[in-house]
């Protein structure tokens, strides 16, 4: 079901000429399901937690690196 549901949003953006982000993504299986399913980013829990703004900025200073 929830597969079905990825696709029918997926088909609709497209139709529409519209990119998706998927969010919420919590487990190591979505994210590959996603791109499977032709979703072309996502964000979520799996990717990293939030955080205030200074540490964020920290820890992309330190991944450029």
């Amino acid at each position: 079901m929830d597969r079905a549901i990825v696709r029918a949003i997926l088909t609709l953006a497209e139709a529409l000429g519209m990119r998706v982000i998927a969010e919420g993504v919590e487990t190591s299986e979505q994210p590959a399901v996603l791109r499977e399913s032709g979703c072309e980013g996502c964000q979520g829990y799996y990717f990293g937690r939030p955080m205030p703004a200074a540490r964020f900025a920290g820890t992309l200073r330190r991944a450029a690196i």
